[in-house]
């Protein structure tokens, strides 16, 4: 794909997603009308606060809808010691179905859980604070929370569930957190096509136009009703924008940068995770802040960087390294951060500019010189 959006000719194009996605108010009740088409024996992976506040609740939904059942609490870590566990267990309820319920982290190892037992897949999130739920991409983490590698699944959610009402009553940073993550969709997807980079369905190809569109369709929900819904679900209203918002978090970004692919907003927060001050900040909080450093990585137009930090602070999203409880961060601090985003594999190679540890060290140190600047957060 070159920089005016054209395919290249003997390229090809590849389009991937969820088999289905259902979004409205109430849908969680009505769990096992999709459900049972899917298989007979359910084994759902539910986060801890799920567990512990719609547990029962979903297990009478599902014994009235006639759906066989097991629910597990997720321990809290996309780890490999959590893959295995949960996989031993739904191997043992010989589970034809697995559900991940929850966020992000709940629903990656769900899905690497279904692709290893052969099960179908369903994925119902419970805050809208990522893209995971339509993928076929999970990230998996150490123990302790330090990013360790993006695996590629063979398979795509066969169904994706989303209940509006759920949703809207998290905590507004979990939907806030989401556009965090919706953001870098349209940047990272056009810092791909500039270096002709692939996307993630199959073995890559380049970009098709559909993917390309809803990735600039998420960018353009963001920027008509991100803080319009932001205000809206801290005082536990359920809009037109939140409902638009949680699209754009779950579905537009989702396909759009798996069409797409990502770059160094995602890359610059998996370095990020090297350092443990940032491990109190959800995914899309420290993507906001990469999407920034991306465009100052790439040489952006100032007036694009400011009013993109300008968006991000209206919202409270982190714009400078004090935000992340980096302020007192050294350069060697920081240069571990740039190694980090660098490793081999690293979406950080798809970025349009020229890459070394030296110039993401110094795009990260630059982009937090000038936000510094700004107006204090609200």
């Amino acid at each position: 794909m070159d920089a005016s959006g054209e395919s290249r000719i003997g390229f090809g194009r590849a389009f991937g997603g969820p088999g289905k996605y259902i979004q409205r108010a109430g849908e969680i009740e009505r769990l096992s009308d999709h459900l049972r088409p899917l298989g007979a024996k359910a084994f759902l992976l539910a986060d801890g606060f799920v567990f512990d506040t719609m547990g029962d609740d979903l297990r009478r939904s599902l014994a009235k809808g006639g759906v066989s059942h097991t629910i597990e609490r997720f321990s809290g870590e996309c780890c490999s010691e959590e893959i295995a566990r949960v996989e031993a267990l739904a191997q043992a309820q010989s589970a034809t179905v697995v559900v991940g319920v929850g966020g992000g982290k709940t629903i990656d190892t769900a899905k690497v859980v279904a692709c290893a037992t052969g099960a179908r897949l369903a994925v119902v999130p419970t805050i809208a604070s990522t893209d995971a739920p339509c993928s076929a991409i999970a990230v998996r983490y150490t123990p302790d929370g330090v990013y360790q590698e993006a695996i590629s699944l063979p398979r795509n959610p066969d169904v994706v569930v989303v209940d509006n009402g759920v949703v809207a009553k998290a905590p507004a940073r979990f939907l806030i957190a989401g556009v965090g993550d919706a953001l870098s969709t349209w940047f990272e997807a056009r810092s791909n096509m500039e270096t002709c980079s692939t996307n993630y369905i199959a073995s890559g190809f380049p970009a098709p136009a559909a993917g390309l569109a809803l990735a600039r369709a998420c960018y353009d929900v963001l920027m008509r009703d991100a803080v319009a819904a932001k205000y809206a679900v801290e005082c536990g209203a359920l809009s037109q924008a939140v409902e638009n918002i949680i699209e754009a978090n779950t579905l537009l970004s989702g396909l759009g940068f798996e069409n797409c692919g990502v770059s160094g907003g995602h890359g610059i927060h998996d370095g990020l995770t090297v350092l443990n001050e940032t491990h109190d900040f959800y995914h899309g909080e420290k993507v906001a802040f990469g999407t920034l450093c991306l465009l100052m990585l790439e040489g952006r137009p100032f007036a694009e960087i400011e009013s993109i930090a300008l968006f991000c602070r209206s919202l409270g999203l982190p714009t400078t390294l004090r935000d992340l409880k980096l302020g007192k961060a050294s350069k060697a601090d920081i240069e571990r951060v740039a190694k980090a985003a660098l490793a081999p594999g690293s979406a950080t190679w798809r970025s349009a500019a020229p890459l070394s540890v030296a110039t993401v060290r110094d795009s990260i140190v630059a982009l937090d010189a000038f936000t510094s600047t700004l107006a204090p957060r609200p």
